[in-house]
């Protein structure tokens, strides 16, 4: 079981909860010693005075802000020590945000938050639940190992997760700092359509066992062979920057590929044909057939006019891929991370709000 490295009391309002932070992730990289070429003797570091070049104890360090024309400001460990922004142990939430609104740029490390026993569980679950329901992310800070960090606190499936997050002034202005950024009028008209069309078809529900790290395998691939006295063959090439002339070429293609792609894979399950069917609508109807026959693109256009403004159970019938595609046309916030009940739910309120603003 994972040691807890940091413990205190999470307050929001005047309601405070004991809890442990516990470490979210670990890293199962590939880790290489150093050795000298040609041999077995491992490379190491010491700390060398660079003018007499002799190795310099820890205890015999201290700390220089560089002024400049070899002048430093000298600042021993202790001084640090004393403007440290002290041993809080609490974490305060000062308010509360749309999950959405914190771009992923500000995002640094992940943690768990636990209760710090059985008997505080209630008031722990009572924030978890609320800011799941409320889809919010509180803000706070805290100090941990003599260093304040800004924080997001945010709900996941049974357990709070908090994100140290960069200050303000660590985040790099793209503007400032890029040398080339493209213009929103770049993209208009029947490509930016079909892009949307494109995400919309490969839009999938979340799951991170899906994905895993080639590279590290390839590594250990590597490793291995060399360890036998095999050769690995290198990757290709990547491929080349799509030309802007055949740009909507390329775009339609991707989209007829990814739902040939699907169609194959719903059939490899038994669907029974090599024809692509809509997900969650009943067989036997002609509508279907008709929808079945169509081109892609023709299809989503005729699903997506044929249920706009119709009820969650109509949508239910829809694939997630229909729906996101509706959910794009009404700007439904969040679209993006939600599940295929999650767009139905969001469509269903939208449709509802637009009867209500028309009555």
């Amino acid at each position: 079981m994972a040691r807890a490295i940091w413990s205190g009391v999470l307050t929001f309002g005047l309601v405070t909860v004991p809890v442990q932070l516990f470490t979210a992730t670990e890293d199962h990289a590939v880790h290489f010693h150093q050795l000298q070429r040609n041999t077995s003797d491992r490379v190491r570091y010491q700390r060398v005075n660079e003018r007499t070049g002799k190795e310099v104890d820890y205890e015999d360090i201290v700390k220089g802000y560089d002024l400049g024309g070899g002048d430093y400001v000298i600042v021993e460990p202790e001084e640090l020590d004393e403007i440290t922004p002290g041993k809080s142990q609490v974490i305060e939430i000062s308010g509360f945000v749309d999950l959405e609104q914190v771009e992923p740029v500000y995002f640094d490390k992940t943690y768990y938050l636990a209760p710090k026993g059985e008997e505080y569980t209630k008031v722990y679950e009572l924030l978890r639940a609320a800011l799941e329901k409320e889809n919010k992310t509180g803000v706070a800070t805290f100090v941990m190992r003599g260093k304040q960090y800004l924080v997001a606190l945010r709900a996941q499936e049974e357990v709070l997760v908090l994100h140290t997050l960069h200050w303000a002034d660590e985040v790099r202005d793209p503007h400032q700092e890029l040398p080339v950024l493209s213009s929103r009028k770049d993209a208009t008209g029947k490509e930016l359509d079909t892009a949307r069309q494109l995400i919309g078809a490969l839009s999938t529900d979340w799951n991170p066992r899906d994905y895993h790290d080639t590279y590290e395998e390839r590594v250990k691939e590597l490793v291995d062979a060399k360890s036998e006295g095999k050769e690995i063959v290198s990757e290709e090439a990547p491929p080349e920057a799509t030309n802007v002339i055949g740009l909507m070429e390329a775009l339609q293609r991707s989209v007829e590929q990814t739902h040939n792609r699907r169609g194959k894979k719903q059939d490899s399950r038994g669907a029974g044909t090599t024809t692509r069917k809509p997900s969650r609508k009943p067989a036997g109807k002609p509508r279907k057939k008709a929808a079945a026959k169509a081109t892609p693109a023709k299809r989503a256009t005729t699903t997506t006019a044929r249920s706009r403004g119709t009820g969650k159970r109509e949508l239910g019938k829809l694939s997630k891929a229909e729906l996101y595609q509706q959910a794009t046309e009404q700007d439904i916030a969040g679209r993006s991370k939600m599940s295929h009940d999650e767009l139905v739910d969001a469509l269903a309120r939208a449709g509802r709000r637009k009867k209500k603003t028309a009555a």
